[in-house]
């Protein structure tokens, strides 16, 4: 009943708010935002003007030129140019079909890794309708949708990378993790984990993959347009704050957000920030050692790729769908474990608590941070113990 409610709410608000005609939303925003900047890119590189991709003057122009109405947006291009490469087919259609494309996709590729992990949890099998009701009324899905964004991506990443693991194809599950060099932010934590776990093979395949992507792009494109996009990339401070506006972080849910939230003086925060994320790091790195389920320690490898992450909104947390569903999964499968009710309240909250991340502009405190730092404690004090032939050690730790 509560996820019936929860996605009567958020996708009736939807239907109403996009039920005018034109581009913008009855809020005054443009249908599909976010997704203009890849729209953007991929007219550019069709055009052949990819030298015009870092200029934002540009950006600003091309906007504008679209959206025709009196707009205060400003959508830096921020993305390395290969994800504007992958748009340029959509570029031939008008922005507004060409969004709607775009999201359509992403949930059939959404709906298509919920079922591929659904399938992976035998626990889970009886719930299938409440399952279902729930990746229908994830917010996450939600903000990803109505934003026009490509985190389903970054989903379908973690989604191979879980499925490699499982069969026990290492290399290729760290492959997989390569492929997230697209949104780097989400490659901080995770090469680190790997490298403190000694977890050798998964490491090696995510420099592969990354270091090919990279190298590809840099062939197709020339080292003109890759010097400017690393240019961008090492001096953030100059786009920052157009992504990240006064009260963009209230919908952003990593350790550095809930720092600069909390905290009155950016040079704390980033302290603090620093500490926390050492400790998460930690964390996540002797739960991958351990010799318990692969379930578990896949889920605090995403917690810390999360928390650790820099630039992190709430769309992104459509990553977290692989971790609650298999960590419900394990605790419907060890109701005696003494941590069991505990990850199952831990897990319903950091599916619900992203809703209330606008209250923050009020308190300057994010309740998701701290429930997913305590639920990657629960997962490290329930991996801590294992043993060897635990459930889940058949992958190999390296």
């Amino acid at each position: 009943m509560q996820a019936m409610i929860l996605m009567v709410c958020l996708w009736g608000s939807c239907a109403v708010d996009f039920s005018t005609s034109g581009l913008m939303d009855r809020a005054g925003n443009i249908k599909f935002q976010d997704f203009l900047q890849f729209y953007i890119s991929g007219r550019l590189i069709a055009q052949e003007r990819t030298v015009e991709l870092y200029d934002q003057r540009i950006a600003w122009t091309e906007l504008h030129n679209i959206v025709r109405q009196p707009t205060r947006v400003i959508l830096p291009t921020v993305y390395g140019p290969q994800v504007g490469l992958f748009f340029r087919p959509l570029v031939g259609l008008s922005f507004f079909p060409a969004a709607g494309i775009w999201v359509g996709i992403s949930v059939v590729l959404y709906l298509g890794c919920v079922l591929w992990l659904w399938k992976s949890c035998a626990n889970l099998r009886p719930y299938a309708a409440i399952v279902a009701l729930a990746t229908g009324a994830f917010p996450p899905l939600f903000h990803f949708f109505v934003r026009g964004q490509i985190s389903v991506l970054l989903l379908v990443c973690f989604t191979l990378c879980f499925l490699a693991f499982r069969s026990a194809k290492n290399l290729l599950a760290g492959m997989a993790l390569g492929l997230l060099v697209f949104k780097p932010q989400f490659l901080v934590a995770i090469p680190l984990v790997l490298l403190l776990a000694k977890a050798w093979k998964p490491l090696l395949g995510l420099l592969i993959s990354a270091t090919t992507q990279i190298g590809l792009t840099w062939l197709y494109f020339g080292t003109s347009i890759m010097r400017s996009y690393f240019d961008m990339l090492l001096h953030v401070s100059r786009w920052i704050g157009v992504a990240e506006l006064a009260q963009a972080q209230a919908q952003m849910h990593s350790l550095r957000s809930f720092w600069l939230l909390l905290a009155p003086w950016h040079s704390v925060a980033f302290l603090l920030y620093a500490l926390s994320s050492i400790f998460v790091l930690a964390l996540a790195a002797a739960s991958w050692r351990s010799h318990g389920a692969l379930a578990l320690r896949f889920s605090s490898l995403i917690f810390a790729a999360v928390l650790i992450n820099p630039h992190l909104f709430v769309y992104d947390l459509l990553v977290l769908a692989p971790a609650l569903l298999l960590t419900v999964d394990w605790a419907h499968g060890h109701a005696d474990h003494p941590l069991c009710a505990t990850i199952k309240v831990l897990a319903y909250l950091s599916f619900l608590l992203p809703l209330l991340g606008p209250l923050t502009v009020w308190t300057h405190f994010q309740l998701s941070v701290p429930v997913f730092v305590a639920l990657q404690i629960a997962l490290w004090i329930s991996l801590r113990d294992a043993k060897p032939g635990y459930e889940g050690w058949a992958i190999e730790t390296a």
